[in-house]
Formats: structure tokens, sequence, C-alpha cells
């Protein structure tokens, strides 16, 4: 079976662009894993422009499930995840202006990078992820990292999927294929949607865990609007 964990970032972004503590994103992930989700995914950035450092450790006090925590290994990163002691760190290349992730790692050109910050968080009992494209060579590169898994970057899975060539997959089979070969987990995330995330679990064997936000969260608002907007119009009956 894969888990889902939720990214629960754009909530931190709802709150933080009116100040206040509203939605109060403790509440939201006690919530969302009452609700059934295996996981709560958190990524903060150097800028804390959604996710705040501080809300890491306040969700280290409340998540019951997985707790996932990607982000770029530089030194506050690093020092905040030996702190808050998540199930797994996702380790992503992030620029530090970039809106979101855009690229998985060069596990070749960084590999002496990854190994040392991968054998601090694994001395630490810390399950250690990888960002990568659906590159055998980068899967190879990974998996010489010591990492336990893999997160496998899918925009170019779902950019194709949604242009209707369901081709676009095969990179991820045959990644997938080449990761289980080589001892790595199997982790996947990005643009990954209701609309598309059943055919790449059928295509893609050995999926662990999907990691799930912006788009559960838009899909989240349209399909409880129509319940929000009735509840409040008899209130007002």
């Amino acid at each position: 079976m894969t888990k889902l964990s939720v990214n629960i970032n754009k909530i931190a972004t709802l709150r933080n662009s009116r100040g206040g503590n509203v939605p109060n994103l403790c509440k939201v992930a006690t919530d969302i894993e009452s609700f059934g989700a295996e996981g709560i995914t958190i990524h903060p950035r150097p800028d804390e422009r959604h996710i705040r450092y501080q809300d890491a450790r306040d969700l280290k006090q409340i998540v019951t499930t997985e707790y996932n925590i990607e982000g770029n290994p530089i030194k506050k990163f690093i020092d905040l995840v030996l702190e808050t002691q998540p199930t797994q760190v996702t380790l992503v290349p992030d620029a530090v202006d970039a809106i979101t992730s855009n690229a998985g790692w060069d596990t070749v050109k960084h590999k002496d990078f990854l190994k040392e910050v991968i054998a601090t968080f694994k001395a630490n009992n810390i399950r250690t992820s990888i960002f990568v494209n659906a590159d055998l060579k980068m899967i190879e590169g990974a998996a010489e990292t010591g990492t336990d898994r893999i997160e496998l970057y899918t925009e170019s899975f779902a950019d194709a999927y949604a242009a209707g060539d369901k081709t676009g997959v095969k990179p991820f089979t045959d990644a997938a294929i080449l990761a289980q070969k080589l001892n790595l987990g199997i982790n996947a995330g990005h643009d990954l949607s209701l609309d598309n995330i059943a055919y790449f679990k059928q295509n893609v064997p050995n999926l662990l865990e999907v990691s799930i936000g912006h788009a559960l969260i838009s899909e989240s608002l349209y399909l409880g609007l129509e319940n929000v907007v009735n509840m409040y119009l008899n209130k007002l009956k």
C-alpha cells in the first residue's frame, strides 16, 4: 500500500497572508491525520514565507503519523531536523528564491556532500530520502550516497498526462524498477493530483509514499466550497 503524506505548506501560506493563527496549522495537521492521511509533510524555506521553523517544532509535538521535513540541507535546516527528529528528512536542492521545487539532485556531482549529510541524519536514526529526477544515472548516484529512499520529481509526468500523453510515466516506471534493484525505497511528489494519481500508482511499482500539497489543498477548496456556502446560508435563514 502507498502511504499519503499531506504537505501543509499552503495552509501556512494562507495563515501568514492574514497574520494571526487562522487557520491553525497544528489543528489542520491533526484533522488531516484523523481523516486517514498517513503522514504530514512540511517544507520550510530560509525566508519562512509559509512554514516557519517554529512550526516544525510545534508539529513535532502533535503529529502521530509519519512526519516528513523537506528542504535544502543548509546548516540552519540540518540543525532544525536534528532538533525535531522527524520520521523522514527529504533533501531537496532548492535555490533560496525558488517558488517551488523545480529540479532533482545531481547525485553524481553532489555525491560527497549528500553522503556526508545523509550520514549525519542516519546517525540520528532519521530516515533519509533524496529528491531526484527520473534519470537512471541519478538513481544509481543516489544509491551510492547511502540514502534510504528517493523521491521521484513527478512534474514531467503530470504535464505529459495533462496533455494526454500517458507514455510520460515510463521513465518513472523504469526508475522505480532500478531503485528497487538498488534497495532504495520509492517516494514521489510534485503535481500529483486526483486526476493522475491512480494512473501513476498503477504504473510505478513498489511506490511507498506520495507527498501531495498544492493539488490536494486546491481540490479540497473546490470539493468543500458547496458545503460551506450552504452552511452559511442555513445560518442566515
